[in-house]
């Protein structure tokens, strides 16, 4: 299993209505190559079974999507979390601690 392959391994643990953040994911594979988890993420060929929406940044802000951190693919991806039943203010997430996995 390459890397890519281990990173949706993990991300298909996150349920419905929670989030876990890049570095979390990073952790979970015994490395701190966070951005290579993003990487992975933006090449996710199995979303939405692979919840690649479900990662966020550790300040609880939504992060990139798509290849974007800007535009239509944000409010898509909030959007997505939004009707998980996740809450926002701006791009920020409410409750974050509550609803954060942690591996």
């Amino acid at each position: 299993m390459n890397f890519n392959e281990k990173v949706w391994q993990v991300c298909k643990r996150i349920p419905k209505g929670k989030v876990a953040t890049y570095k979390s994911l990073a952790k979970a594979l015994h490395t701190t190559a966070y951005r290579a988890v993003g990487q992975a993420l933006k090449r996710n060929p199995y979303a939405p079974t692979v919840p690649c929406h479900r990662v966020v940044s550790s300040s609880g802000s939504i992060g990139g999507f798509m290849g974007k951190v800007k535009g239509k693919t944000i409010s898509k991806k909030i959007s997505m979390l939004e009707k998980e039943g996740i809450t926002f203010n701006g791009n920020k997430i409410i409750d974050f601690e509550k609803i954060l996995v942690r591996f």
